[in-house]
Order: structure tokens, then C-alpha cells, then sequence
């Protein structure tokens, strides 16, 4: 029996620019634990992987990573959301962090620069998530409307993939039984897709739901449609 994945698309531009953005503070990298569990994006976390975790830049970004202490950096690709640990700003897979000397001291000062917005206009060609694996024979059936909603929804996270914003959305009406909709952005002329569920009257409501989904999704918050 086919899943049935009912998704309204919003359509809305936002250009902003996150070329040549730099932001300093602390990193950290994935403890073992984590290799092989589903990252923010959908794709399977794997330590040989040049990938990182960021709080707020677009799944799929390439970003330069620059030790502070030693000079010595990496370009990972942002495909989770991350850290959850106040004053750090960059979680790093350990391929990357052992790069720039970071295996041995746990967690050090770097600078972040945003080298490819995934536009195609960076120093190197579009990287986009890796592979996404799915079932050889993986069927979903859409009924999509374009809606102007209003009220408040939860914000779970920002997708490039069609793979996972699919079957996370799918897993999220299912799991929580709330209907899901996808908002296309424009940035940097790069198409990204932002899912959000629930459709609340009030914040109140909304706030109750947004604590039951930290549970499983700690990066998400509160989207009220008129304002965005």
C-alpha cells in the first residue's frame, strides 16, 4: 500500500545573500556514536564524509572551515543542524575535524566562510547532499495545492533534496497526524524547501505542539505564515 503524501507548496522568494558571510566561534565534531544514523537533511551522518552541522545555513552550502590556533582548514558541506551547545557554531564529521588538528583537543576556535552557496557560482562546482538512499521501488502520490495560510506552524528544517523532503514529510503526517506544507525559497537562485507542520490559530497552541517536536527535532520553532 502506497503512502499517501499530501504537501501544500507556498510559494515565496527570498533572496539573500550568504556569499562571503564569515562568522567565528567555537567547533566540535560528532562523537562515533552517530555514524550511520539520519542526519537533519535525511542522509545517513558517516565520519569519512567532509560534512558538518549548522544551526541556520541552507542544507547543501559549502563552507571553509579555518582552525584560529593553527591556520589549518577544510571545506565541509552542511547537510544536519547543529550544535545544540551554547557558543559553538559548527559541528564537523571526524574526517574534517581530524584535518584541521581538532580530534586531540575536542573542540577549538575556527572561522566559517561561505565559499558556495550552491548556486554554482563558488570556487568549485555545485555540491549538492550526497546520495540518498532509498527502497529500489519507493512510490509516493501527491496532492498538492498552492495555499496562502495563516496562523502559526512549527519550522522543522530546509531541504534541497526532493528524497528527503518527501519522506520526512511523509514521516512527520503520519507520526504526528498534522498536515505538512512546503515552502519554496529562492536563494541565491538556488530553489530550497522549508517544511513546516501544523496549522494553529494561536501561539499558545503552537507552543504546545513546537515542545512535543523538540523531542525529536531540537532545531525547530515557531513560523507564524503572515510574516514570512
Amino acid at each position: 500500500m502506497n503512502p499517501r503524501l499530501i504537501i501544500s507548496a507556498v510559494l515565496l522568494l527570498l533572496v539573500v545573500s550568504v556569499k562571503a558571510q564569515i562568522q567565528e566561534g567555537k567547533a566540535s565534531y560528532y562523537a562515533d556514536k552517530f555514524e550511520g544514523k539520519p542526519t537533519a537533511s535525511g542522509e545517513k551522518y558517516k565520519h569519512s564524509k567532509l560534512t558538518a552541522a549548522h544551526k541556520t545555513l541552507p542544507f547543501g552550502t559549502v563552507v571553509r572551515v579555518t582552525s584560529i590556533s593553527n591556520g589549518k582548514s577544510v571545506e565541509v558541506t552542511i547537510n544536519d543542524r547543529g550544535p545544540f551547545v551554547e557558543g559553538r557554531v559548527i559541528d564537523l564529521s571526524r574526517s574534517a575535524a581530524e584535518k584541521i588538528g581538532l580530534i586531540h583537543v575536542g573542540i577549538a576556535d575556527v572561522k566559517i566562510e561561505v565559499i558556495d552557496a550552491g548556486d554554482g557560482k563558488g570556487s568549485g562546482p555545485t555540491k549538492p547532499i550526497g546520495h540518498v538512499v532509498v527502497d529500489e521501488k519507493e512510490f509516493y502520490e501527491f496532492d498538492v495545492d498552492r495555499i496562502n495560510p495563516n496562523g502559526f506552524g512549527i519550522q522543522i528544517g530546509t531541504f534541497r533534496e526532493l528524497a528527503n523532503l518527501v519522506r520526512l514529510a511523509d514521516n512527520l503526517k503520519s507520526s504526528y497526524q498534522k498536515e505538512v506544507t512546503v515552502q519554496v525559497k529562492l536563494i541565491n537562485g538556488v530553489k530550497v524547501y522549508t517544511i513546516i507542520v501544523g496549522d494553529f490559530k494561536n501561539r499558545e497552541k503552537a507552543t504546545d505542539f513546537k515542545v512535543k517536536l523538540q523531542q525529536r527535532y531540537p532545531d525547530a520553532f515557531i513560523v507564524e505564515f503572515d510574516k514570512i
